[in-house]
């Protein structure tokens, strides 16, 4: 299950979200030829990702835009499509710049602290954008999100208020993070609760200049403007009739 879009539409053009995305897959592009030498792909996240272990200055920066392959890459990009143009749209160009990096910050500190002496390399945007989905979730708790819930060949998509969606995400993180050993690397929860606490916090602020539970009375939890409507498109795939709706032909046995 995961978002695809929302119904909450940005009111001003998200041009830092846009750069963001842009930097992101630009990055991966430059050392994507030394993922297929596993030795060059270990030295190169050693340098540049986030290793708790001496934790260098710098990577808590660089990690942010670094991912381990094209999923990674894409399903990070995809949440900050759908989530970063509305608080890029509440907080301005240079205020969600300033946010989303913070929010990246959080989440590493928060992956040092959980496993401080692990040699495991961190990298990924998650941390920040999960900031960003905390931010989302105290903006619009009642905002409609479109997720597309796969089950083995079925693909479906269902519209859920925000506070749902993004609920869930943290608790699955924050449960995940606690049964999962840290030694044992992977996904880093932490990160992902640590940046989502972060940016509930950092958002806390303009909540509050909005007019905090009166914004939430006034709105009703949903986003200060009319929500976006989607139509679903003409298909090019044919409709199949059944059987039982056909006419029999001759032929039929």
């Amino acid at each position: 299950m995961f978002p695809i879009r929302d119904h909450n539409p940005s009111e001003r053009t998200p041009y830092v979200t846009w750069v963001l995305i842009a930097i992101n897959v630009a990055v991966f592009l430059s050392y994507w030829s030394l993922l297929s030498n596993d030795r060059a792909t270990q030295d190169f996240f050693m340098t540049w990702g986030l290793v708790p272990a001496w934790s260098a200055p710098e990577t808590f920066l660089t990690s942010m835009f670094l991912h381990g392959g094209i999923l990674h890459l894409a399903g990070n990009m995809l949440f900050l499509w759908v989530f970063g143009d509305n608080m890029e749209d509440q907080m301005g160009h240079l205020g969600f710049l300033l946010f989303y990096l913070a929010g990246g910050l959080a989440a590493a500190a928060a992956q040092v602290m959980a496993d401080p002496g692990s040699f495991i390399p961190m990298v990924g945007a998650s941390g920040a954008i999960a900031g960003v989905m905390g931010g989302y979730l105290l903006m619009f708790p009642k905002a409609r999100v479109d997720v597309v819930v796969i089950l083995v060949i079925i693909f479906k998509v269902f519209p859920l208020p925000a506070w749902t969606v993004l609920g869930f995400w943290f608790l699955v993180q924050f449960v995940q993070g606690s049964m999962t050993p840290t030694e044992q690397g992977g996904v880093a929860y932490w990160a992902h609760a640590g940046g989502f606490a972060a940016g509930v916090v950092l958002t806390f602020p303009l909540w509050q200049k909005r007019g905090g539970a009166a914004f939430w009375r006034r709105t009703h939890g949903h986003p200060p403007h009319p929500d976006a409507i989607y139509r679903e498109g003409r298909t090019m795939v044919p409709k199949v009739r059944r059987d039982k709706d056909r006419a029999r032909s001759p032929w039929d046995r």
